[in-house]
């Protein structure tokens, strides 16, 4: 079992990951743009790092950023939540390679969804 986790997601989604996470005894990690600073998922997490500027690509999205604070930060897994990084293979590639275990299917399956042929078979 894990004992903590880093949520690269915001709003929502990253608060019903959070308090599933706690529950379940886990330390949970927020990451937040400078826009979210105050937002309900940076307070109820045990701890939050800021990954960057109000736009998603510049924080969100930025891959190695969340990696360096998930290492950081002691995190043992990742969870993407929907949509940003959800299915992106480069961003579970980037987790194994740091060691950290990706909440999610592994890069090979979300590489094979992206090409519709495949994603049929």
């Amino acid at each position: 079992m894990f004992r903590s986790v880093l949520i690269a997601n915001r709003g929502e989604i990253a608060c019903r990951i959070a308090r599933t996470a706690k529950r379940l005894g886990l330390r949970t990690i927020a990451v937040y743009s400078a826009a979210d600073a105050h937002a309900l998922h940076v307070r109820i997490c045990d701890e939050a790092h800021c990954i960057g500027p109000a736009p998603a690509r510049d924080s969100y999205l930025a891959i190695g950023r969340i990696v360096e604070v998930a290492k950081q930060a002691g995190a043992e897994c990742v969870h993407p939540g929907y949509g940003f990084l959800s299915e992106n293979a480069d961003f579970v590639d980037a987790c194994n390679q740091a060691g950290i275990a990706f909440v999610g299917p592994p890069a090979t399956a979300t590489r094979a969804m992206g090409v519709k042929d495949r994603a049929k078979t």
